[in-house]
C-alpha cells in the first residue's frame, strides 16, 4: 500500500507514548484496536463536498470510507481522577469525498491515509456510578496525512466502552477533526469524521500479594486473600476475616468475633474453662450442678450444696446434736448449743466424780496413793473423757490433827498426785489443775473420828 510507511511510523510513535501514560487505577494500561471510517462530508467545512454540521451524519453507505481490515492501534494510560491519556495510529482509503449541492456522489481514486493522533479523555463511569457503561469525552490533536499532503488537527471525542468483564471491552469512538489549515477541493486533508470500533484490552494493575486483588482495593497487600474480603485472607473460611478474627485458624461466628462456642453455653471458647461442657458465664462456662457458686470440678460434692469454705460440702452434724462440726466443738460427742457441742456437766455428774473421789485413798500421813484406789481412778477418768472441753479443779483437803502447815502441803501433794495419775492416763493436763485447802474446808466435825474421816478427802470440781 502507498505510504504504508506512514502507518508504521504512526504505530510506532503509539508504542512509544505507551511506556509514559495511563489507563485505569486497578488496569492503568488499556490497548485497542480495531477498524475506522472516514466521513469528510458531515462536517459544516466550507468546501463544496460538504455538507452542513451533522447532515446525514449516519449515512455510511454514500460517506463513509471504511478499510475491511484492522485499521486502529491505540495505548492508553490511566492518569488519575477519571482522565486518561491515549495516542492512537490510524490507515485507511478514502474513495468517498462527499457529495455536491445538487446530491451528486464525488469519489477519488483509493486516496492513501494516515493519522496519528493524542487525546485527553475524561470517563463518566463513576458520575454514572456504573461499572460496564463507560461513556467518555476526549479532547486532543494530531497529524492527519492524506497521499501526500499532511495537516495538523484539534480533536474532539466522544466514546463508550462497553466493559464485558474487567480486563475486556467492546469500544466506540466518533471524532471531530478540525484541520488547521485551509484546502480547496484539491488539496487534502480537508475537516473530517472519523468513527471506530474495536476491542480494548485493560491490563498492568499492581497485585503486590499474587491473589487477584489490585492493590488499591486489596485492603491486605502483603497476604494473599480473597476478593469478598478485599483481599484479606480467612484462613479458617469462617467468614471472618483473620484481623478480624480471634481465632483465625478455627472457624466460628461473628457473635464471638470469630471463635466457636464448642459447648454451645454462650461463652466462646478462649474464654471458656470448660469448652466442652456447658457452663455459667459467671464461673467462666463451667457447670455448678448443685448451683452453690462452685464448679463441678472443685466441688467435692458436685451434687449437693454446700460452701467453699468447705469444699462445696454441707457441714455435716456426726453427733446429731444440733450443733454443725464447724461449730462443734466435740463433734464426736453429743452436747448442747449453749455449750458449742460439747456435753454440759450436770450437778448429778459432779456428785458422781465426787463420790469417786471420796474412794481415793493414800497411805497414812503420806500422798502416796493406794493400789486399790486405781479402779475408782479409772472410773473419774471415763467421765472426764465424756466431757473433753470441761476444766475441773482437783483440791485436796484434811483433817484438823496435826500442825496446820504440814496439812496444807499433805493435801496439795495429794491434789497433785491424782492430778498426776489423771493426765498420766489419757486426760489433757491442760483441763486440770490442782490445789490443797489443808483444814480450812471441813465439811464434818474434827472432833470426832467419823468427821475427821470425812474432812480427809479429794474433790474434783469443774471449773465454771
Amino acid at each position: 500500500m502507498k505510504h504504508l510507511s506512514r502507518f508504521l511510523v504512526a504505530s510506532l510513535l503509539v508504542l512509544g507514548f505507551s511506556t509514559a501514560n495511563a489507563q485505569d487505577e486497578n488496569n492503568p494500561w488499556a490497548v485497542s484496536i480495531g477498524v475506522n471510517a472516514v466521513d469528510i462530508f458531515p462536517t459544516g467545512g466550507d468546501l463544496p463536498i460538504q455538507g452542513e454540521i451533522f447532515d446525514e451524519f449516519f449515512n455510511a453507505t454514500d460517506h463513509w470510507n471504511i478499510l475491511p481490515s484492522v485499521s486502529k492501534l491505540s495505548v492508553g494510560r490511566y492518569i488519575g481522577d477519571g482522565f486518561t491519556f491515549t495516542v492512537a495510529g490510524t490507515v485507511n482509503k478514502i474513495d468517498k469525498l462527499g457529495e455536491t449541492a445538487d446530491g451528486t456522489q464525488v469519489s477519488a481514486n483509493d486516496l492513501s491515509y494516515y493519522a496519528a493522533d493524542a487525546r485527553i479523555s475524561y470517563s463518566l463511569k463513576n458520575v454514572l456510578k456504573t461499572k460496564w457503561f463507560d461513556p467518555y469525552l476526549g479532547v486532543g490533536g494530531g497529524y492527519t496525512w492524506l497521499d501526500e499532503i499532511g495537516a495538523g488537527t484539534l480533536n474532539g471525542s466522544l466514546g463508550v466502552n462497553f466493559w464485558l468483564t474487567e480486563n475486556l471491552a467492546f469500544n466506540l469512538q466518533s471524532t471531530y477533526k478540525h484541520v488547521f489549515e485551509d484546502y480547496e477541493v484539491s488539496n487534502y486533508p480537508p475537516t473530517h469524521f472519523q468513527h471506530s470500533a474495536g476491542i480494548t484490552f485493560a491490563f498492568g494493575g499492581k497485585d503486590t500479594d499474587g491473589d487477584g486483588v489490585f492493590d488499591k482495593d486489596d485492603e491486605c497487600i502483603d497476604v494473599p486473600g480473597l476478593a469478598e474480603f478485599n483481599g484479606c485472607p480467612d484462613t479458617d473460611g469462617d467468614g471472618i476475616t483473620d484481623a478480624k478474627d480471634d481465632c483465625p485458624d478455627v472457624a466460628g461466628t461473628a457473635e464471638f468475633n470469630g471463635c466457636a462456642d464448642t459447648d454451645g453455653d454462650g461463652i466462646a471458647d478462649p474464654k471458656d474453662e470448660c469448652p466442652t461442657v456447658a457452663g455459667l458465664a459467671n464461673l467462666n462456662g463451667c457447670p455448678d450442678a448443685d448451683g452453690d457458686g462452685i464448679t463441678d470440678a472443685k466441688d467435692g460434692c458436685p451434687n449437693e450444696a454446700g460452701p467453699a469454705a468447705n469444699n462445696g460440702c454441707p457441714y455435716q452434724d456426726k453427733d446429731g446434736d444440733g450443733v454443725l462440726d464447724k461449730d462443734d466443738n466435740c463433734p464426736d460427742v453429743a452436747g448442747t448449743v449453749a455449750n458449742n457441742g460439747c456435753p454440759e456437766v450436770t450437778e448429778e455428774i459432779q456428785k458422781t466424780l465426787n463420790e469417786y473421789a471420796a474412794q481415793v485413798l493414800f497411805d497414812s500421813g503420806k500422798s502416796t496413793i493406794k493400789e486399790q484406789s486405781t479402779k475408782v481412778l479409772n472410773d473419774i477418768i471415763k467421765i472426764l473423757k465424756e466431757y473433753p472441753t470441761a476444766k475441773f479443779t482437783v483440791e485436796g483437803h484434811t483433817d484438823s490433827q496435826g500442825a496446820a502447815k504440814a496439812n496444807q502441803r499433805l493435801s496439795d501433794s495429794r491434789a497433785n498426785a491424782v492430778k498426776n495419775f489423771l493426765t498420766e492416763n489419757g486426760i489433757d493436763q491442760f483441763r486440770l489443775s490442782a490445789i490443797g485447802f489443808g483444814e480450812d474446808r471441813p465439811i464434818a466435825s474434827n472432833k470426832t473420828r467419823a468427821g475427821r474421816a470425812q474432812n480427809r478427802r479429794v474433790e474434783i470440781n469443774l471449773v465454771k
